[in-house]
């Protein structure tokens, strides 16, 4: 080969090799290879039972977690590492590549949809208020919060109750944004808000480790939709998300879905009837209605 066909077919693998980085999912084929090395995959959780969970001793738990360290061991990483996070900050920091996934029931939403690549539904579940013993100020909605000008309300910083609440026109600083579960409960025990809101599931979790006969669950909270949540992915980590939606509807269809997910009190039957599709094209997933304290059942 004379040395300007030489030239011209380096110039073409130069222009190959710089189309081939710029198609979206050719960078991200080696992430996958890059947790089997590093032996686990770092997830971004908010410690919020039953969705996760930290015990005493550090182990990571709840149905979101044992969902992605089972995919994860399908597909040759060993285990997970946790790290708590406000759901405000999850996705910065999964952009930031301090997480390789976020499994902390962060709901799926159009434009949470747009900053991440979501696996599909994973865990649904509705809204719930925790309220004094009979109700006082007889909350039923957002809208109700913030028709009572002197109402309080507490929900997770960045959350979607957080959101809910002002959407439904209660003023910012009547939405009192409160760091764990635990500390919800006190201060609605003590007087400082009026209600605090969470999933129903995770409501139900913390009114029973409370035992609190002076506590009472409002679910499901009136207008407020039905949200699924899924595993989120950094964009450019879309062959990551794939071979973890491969394993996911693997473990759908043989059961083994619904034996890591039900004993927390979630229903698969209820993230099998509904799509990532629809779910970040806002197409609400309405359930049949949801008695209070029996959480989103089959």
């Amino acid at each position: 080969m004379n040395k300007l066909g030489i030239l011209a077919g380096v110039a073409g693998l130069a222009l190959t090799a710089v189309l081939a980085a710029s198609i979206p999912g050719s960078a991200d084929d080696s992430k996958l290879e890059q947790l089997k090395a590093q032996g686990f995959a770092r997830l971004a959780i908010a410690n919020e039972p039953p969705y996760t969970a930290v015990a005493a001793d550090g182990k990571v738990s709840g149905a979101a977690p044992d969902v992605a360290r089972e995919i994860f061991k399908r597909l040759g990483v060993a285990d997970v590492a946790a790290s708590i996070s406000e759901y405000g900050a999850m996705i910065p920091g999964l952009q930031a590549g301090r997480f390789d996934v976020v499994t902390a029931g962060l709901f799926m939403k159009p434009e949470r949809c747009a900053a991440v690549v979501y696996s599909e539904p994973v865990l649904c579940d509705a809204e719930a208020m925790l309220v004094k013993k009979g109700n006082p100020k007889g909350f039923k909605s957002y809208e109700d919060v913030a028709k009572d000008t002197t109402a309080t309300i507490g929900a997770p910083g960045g959350g979607t109750e957080e959101k809910l609440a002002l959407n439904a026109g209660v003023p910012r600083d009547r939405v009192i944004v409160v760091p764990d579960g635990q500390s919800g409960v006190k201060m609605l025990q003590d007087g400082r808000i009026d209600a605090y809101s969470l999933p129903v599931l995770s409501i139900n979790d913390l009114v029973k480790k409370a035992n609190d006969p002076n506590l009472e669950v409002i679910a499901p909270v009136q207008g407020a939709p039905v949200y699924c949540d899924g595993a989120a992915f950094k964009k450019g980590d879309e062959a990551l998300r794939d071979a973890f939606d491969v394993e996911l509807a693997k473990m759908k269809k043989s059961g083994e879905f619904a034996k890591i997910i039900e004993p927390y009190g979630f229903s698969a039957a209820a993230a099998m009837s509904t799509s990532r599709d629809k779910l970040c094209a806002a197409k609400r997933f309405f359930l049949l209605p949801v008695q209070r304290g029996e959480g989103v059942t089959k």
